[in-house]
Formats: structure tokens, C-alpha cells, sequence
């Protein structure tokens, strides 16, 4: 049975309950260590795919209540061919759908949204194989998908307000958001399959 957007948003502060320093922390680091590497010409084209990989397996560990650790962040680049060649095939695959229409581009982002978690999940999936079973595992989910994003509009809002600051709190609280809707959208494309 699929878990309403509201419940998966309580499951993911229950996650985070207590351990929102450690959240807020890491975040604090990969956006210095992303500042850094995007300062390196080609840095954030070359190293991103991985650092991406890194972060979602850490918010991956929170929604599944595992014991989450900052060195997790870096995590991706045990698989760094693969989630280079995923970072450029998103890239590339969005942009392209974006050049039919805006709509489009939107569209085939969320149906690749889910293609870093089944890496963290399977580290020796192909990049393309990942984008595919993404796809798939999105068939059906994509409105969900959008209007999940949607409920963090006013919590941007707040964090606009705040000067940014609410946002050490939003992304983790978002992404770790995330996390739960690949768990339960995965649950229920094993019981469909």
C-alpha cells in the first residue's frame, strides 16, 4: 500500500528525531566541499556524480533508521565510473527533454529521481540501467512525486525568510523525505514485478 506524502514527511522527522545535528552538520560539509570542487574548472562535471551518490546514501541511511555517518558523503566514489557516467546521462537526457518544452524536462527529472538511491542500493548497476529501472519504478508516481516537492514550497519559504539558515534544516528534512518515498515506491514496484 502506497504512504501518503504527509506520512512519509512525520516518518522522515521521526528519522531525523535526535539526530539533527548530525543532519545539519553533514549537509554543512558537502555544501562546503560541492563550493570547493565547483571552484575547480570541471571539478563539479567530474566529481559531482559521486558526491550526489555520497549524500543520497547517507539520507538513505537516515529513512531507514541505520546508523548514518558523515564519512558517507563519500561513499559514491566506490562507484565513481558509474555515478559520473549517471550525473552526465541525467544531465544530458534532462536537458534534451527540456528543449521540447519546459514541461517535458520537468517531467523526466522526476522520473529519474529516483536513479541515485538504486545506486546506493546497487553500486554495480549500470548508469543507463539505473536511469531505466527509475523510470520505472516512477510509472505511476510522478504526480506524487511533484506535489511531495510541492509541500516543501512553504518550508523554502520560511527559509528564504530566515535568510537561508532554515534551509540547513529544509534539506535535510526534504531529501530525508525523499528517502522514504524511494523506500515505499520500491516496496510496492517489488510487490508489482
Amino acid at each position: 500500500m502506497v504512504t501518503s506524502n504527509k506520512d512519509l514527511m512525520t516518518q522522515a522527522r521521526e528519522s531525523l528525531s535526535g539526530k539533527w545535528g548530525l543532519a545539519v552538520g553533514t549537509y554543512i560539509v558537502y555544501v562546503l566541499i560541492v563550493g570547493a570542487v565547483s571552484g575547480i574548472p570541471f571539478g563539479i562535471l567530474i566529481l559531482g556524480g559521486a558526491l550526489i551518490l555520497g549524500i543520497k546514501t547517507f539520507w538513505l541511511a537516515f529513512a531507514r533508521k541505520e546508523e548514518a555517518k558523515l564519512e558517507m558523503i563519500f561513499s559514491g566514489f566506490k562507484s565513481f565510473g558509474n555515478a559520473l557516467l549517471l550525473y552526465l546521462l541525467r544531465a544530458i537526457f534532462v536537458f534534451l527533454w527540456s528543449l521540447l518544452l519546459f514541461i517535458p524536462g520537468i517531467i523526466a527529472s522526476i522520473s529519474y529521481a529516483m536513479a541515485y538511491f538504486i545506486m546506493s542500493d546497487d553500486p554495480n548497476i549500470g548508469a543507463m540501467d539505473a536511469i531505466d529501472k527509475s523510470k520505472k519504478m516512477m510509472y505511476g508516481y510522478k504526480w506524487k512525486f511533484f506535489f511531495l516537492c510541492c509541500r516543501f514550497i512553504g518550508w523554502f519559504i520560511l527559509g528564504f525568510l530566515s535568510l537561508g539558515i532554515g534551509f540547513l534544516w529544509i534539506i535535510p528534512y526534504m531529501n530525508t523525505s525523499f528517502a522514504k518515498f524511494y523506500e515505499d515506491v520500491k516496496a510496492n514496484f517489488i510487490v508489482v514485478q
